[in-house]
């Protein structure tokens, strides 16, 4: 096992999405070393998607990988070094906090940024992975401009679900929304917006088991009241399958030291990067239940930076 102190003025960043990247920038840019753990999913969940449409400064749109690879150069021409591995556990007990990779190195540091992102929730189907980027999504903010006119199903009952359902509505021919259950989950004043919603046909009782399609996603296998006596299954021909079942934040390695919510969203104090933790702060994903943006993921990422820097003012630390 390796053991590296990283330097006082040598901030660990962990994740590579547009929080941690960000991050990385302002803190080279102010002088300050950092260091990012890529994870196993470098450049984060945007990279699941094809292209970005919504961020900033792009008016024609730009590949979602093609953005990740410039922040990561950016962050790199800023004096960032970007390790190519996942962290596996920490000990945040005391300052300086320790975070061991999979490689078996472990490193110190008294300022954390943690930037680890959420994992959108699944079907667990193998069909779900080979149409990822060709007609299935897990945000329809993010990948719903490209189903304008078209018939897509979202998959849920909450009111994540029927918020998504919503959304797409106002762009698609038509939204199916699949709910396994015999009824919304959703707040009554969300269940009827979707109820009001004329483009919007809910199939109750229902699952999805499989997708079908040649060069993207063409329909859905669906199964109606599954194992009882008038069990029934169908092809339902759609262009786009969203996933609106739930994200899990990627903060149980932080555990139990790090303060989440009954989700495991790591918990800031009001509208800043600062935990229950002095030196630590989460930007992105893994501390926002609500977005879930790469802007808003990219400015936060600015504001933990900035909280990183003054901490080690505090410290006298150059």
């Amino acid at each position: 096992m390796f053991n590296a102190q990283c330097s006082m003025n040598n901030v660990l960043i962990l994740g590579s999405g547009p929080a941690g990247y960000t991050a990385a920038i302002y803190l080279g840019r102010s002088g300050q070393k950092a260091t990012i753990i890529e994870g196993l999913q470098p450049g984060g969940q945007l990279t699941t998607t094809t292209v970005v449409e919504n961020f900033p400064g792009f008016p024609d749109g730009i590949d979602a990988n093609e953005l990740m690879d410039n922040m990561r150069q950016q962050a790199l021409n800023y004096g960032a070094e970007i390790l190519p591995n996942s962290a596996v556990s920490t000990d945040l007990s005391r300052s300086p906090y320790t975070v061991t990779l999979d490689d078996g190195t472990v490193l110190t540091s008294p300022v954390l940024i943690i930037a680890t992102g959420a994992s959108a929730k699944y079907l667990g189907l193998s069909d779900e992975e080979k149409y990822r980027g060709m007609g299935v999504s897990a945000c329809a903010t993010c990948d719903g401009f490209f189903y304008r006119r078209k018939v897509v199903a979202v998959v849920g009952g909450g009111d994540t679900a029927c918020e998504e359902a919503t959304y797409l509505a106002g762009l698609a021919e038509k939204v199916y929304l699949v709910v396994r259950k015999p009824f919304l989950r959703a707040t009554q004043s969300m269940q009827q917006r979707v109820f009001d919603n004329p483009k919007i046909e809910i199939l109750f009782e229902s699952n999805v088991t499989g997708l079908y399609g040649t060069d993207g996603v063409e329909g859905a296998h669906i199964v109606h009241r599954k194992g009882e006596a008038d069990e029934r299954t169908y092809d339902l021909p759609i262009s786009g399958l969203f996933l609106a079942i739930g994200h899990k934040p990627n903060s149980d390695i932080f555990l139990p030291w790090i303060e989440t919510d009954e989700q495991g969203y790591i918990v800031t104090r009001g509208a800043t990067p600062v935990t229950n933790l002095p030196g630590v702060f989460a930007a992105g994903d893994v501390a926002d239940p609500l977005y879930r943006q790469a802007i808003n993921a990219a400015a936060s990422g600015c504001r933990a930076a900035m909280e990183a820097i003054n901490f080690m003012k505090s410290l006298n630390v150059d």
